[in-house]
């Protein structure tokens, strides 16, 4: 039976990260597994000056800042690869493996793809038979969206409020 496979986009700050935690909160509530990551701002006296990666119901750690100096760089923003795929490759394997599991990613983005490890991981993700909702970058090249077979949804200040519970019941009936 193929589950169902979802790819939420949108612009910045439109809303992406809350549906996933909403719908997290949602089919916990329900009684469903959750694995997968946030990724979540950082803000110091109001701006924001990087990102974290947070397992569900797990680890957690700054993935990218402004202060640092060192490796690869995003835009203004620093980024720890290897904190990054501390936490979320791990929780991308717990997906695959924990019974009845949905697999929520946050997102697919060109600090995660900064990892040579990630996209592969997500790739097969989506090949597997359970459902998986991710976020990916709006300006994320169209092939790299072909990689992955899924419906593309897009997120919008119209129905981010309602998008949660339409996700929960498509994936937990």
């Amino acid at each position: 039976m193929s589950r169902p496979h979802i790819l939420l986009t949108a612009p910045p700050r439109t809303g992406k990260t809350t549906v996933v935690r909403r719908l997290a909160e949602l089919l916990r509530a329900a009684g469903v597994p959750v694995c997968g990551f946030l990724s979540d701002e950082v803000r110091e006296h109001g701006q924001r000056v990087g990102f974290t990666v947070e397992e569900f119901g797990g680890r957690k750690a700054v993935m990218a800042h402004v202060s640092w100096v060192s490796g690869p760089r995003i835009g203004r923003y620093g980024v720890n690869v290897p904190a990054f795929e501390r936490i979320a490759l791990p929780a991308m394997d717990r997906a695959v493996s924990t019974k009845g599991a949905v697999a929520l990613i946050d997102e697919i983005g060109p600090m995660e793809l900064l990892s040579p490890a990630f996209l592969p991981r997500c790739v097969a993700l989506f090949n597997a038979d359970i459902p998986v909702v991710a976020t990916i970058h709006q300006r994320s090249h169209p092939a790299l969206k072909a990689r992955i077979v899924a419906e593309l949804v897009t997120v919008t200040p119209q129905n981010r409020d309602d998008l949660p519970e339409t996700l929960r019941h498509l994936l937990s009936g």
